[in-house]
């Protein structure tokens, strides 16, 4: 599966009343690892930035002058995001802004260009109800370092996106194990099924068991509690 991490800044709060997309950032997950693919670009807005924005991110219009403006870079990242799901923290927000571009284009909103959008935004607060679901909340939970995070900036808030992502979607916060139902493998007598005498047993190489542990040890990093494969170890032993 292909998938974008998106995120955006702006000169204001609201497309509405004339606010710009002034950076976009996106970085590509495919089967859930990032590649090397990225697509960022400074967004000359044509006018002025909002004290509030800039205190966020720093941009400024004298830094953005000379930067394409939106219609440049417009068939460049419909070619990164076509057929992508998407994935943003506090979609409406960006998407919103997106749209309204494309809108003064006379094109195709945007969002259409994706097969799927995800908000990470709605996921955090459905898992972590009452708690503070930003980006930098989130990184803190799930141990993703974000030092280097002095103000907003799109790339680097879709790197760290990405990370939160993978995080919370591989059930770091509780793992649990479905019980199986051993009783389908039994006959009419009660005794268990003989296995086929043609299974093709495969070994894990050195790498597989490599790639096996360090998976493990970034579960048991982000769930911040003992892993209940270390509990039946100490057991056993």
């Amino acid at each position: 599966m292909r998938q974008v991490i998106l995120d955006t800044e702006t000169t204001g709060l609201n497309p509405a009343t004339g606010d710009r997309v002034i950076e976009i950032g996106c970085v590509e997950l495919v089967n859930r690892r990032l590649t090397e693919r990225t697509f960022h670009h400074y967004i000359n807005p044509e006018r002025d930035i909002d004290a509030g924005a800039y205190a966020v991110h720093g941009l400024s219009r004298a830094f953005l002058s000379d930067k394409p403006v939106f219609a440049q870079i417009a068939e460049d990242l419909i070619e990164f995001v076509a057929g992508a799901e998407l994935i943003i923290h506090n979609a409406p927000f960006d998407l919103g802004f997106l749209d309204s571009e494309f809108a003064l284009l006379k094109r195709t909103p945007f969002r259409a260009h994706a097969s799927n959008v995800i908000d990470t935004l709605v996921n955090a607060r459905q898992m972590f109800p009452g708690k503070r679901n930003s980006l930098d909340a989130l990184c803190e939970r799930f141990s993703i370092s974000n030092t280097h995070r002095t103000l907003h900036g799109a790339l680097l808030d879709a790197q760290l996106l990405a990370e939160v992502y993978v995080a919370m979607t591989r059930g770091q916060e509780d793992l649990t194990i479905d019980l199986i139902d051993y009783s389908a493998n039994l006959d009419a007598s009660g005794q268990t099924k003989p296995l086929p005498s043609n299974l093709m047993v495969l070994a894990a190489s050195a790498d597989d068991c490599t790639l096996h542990e360090q998976i493990l040890a970034e579960i048991a990093k982000a769930s911040k509690k003992d892993p209940v494969w270390d509990r039946a170890v100490n057991t056993a032993q």
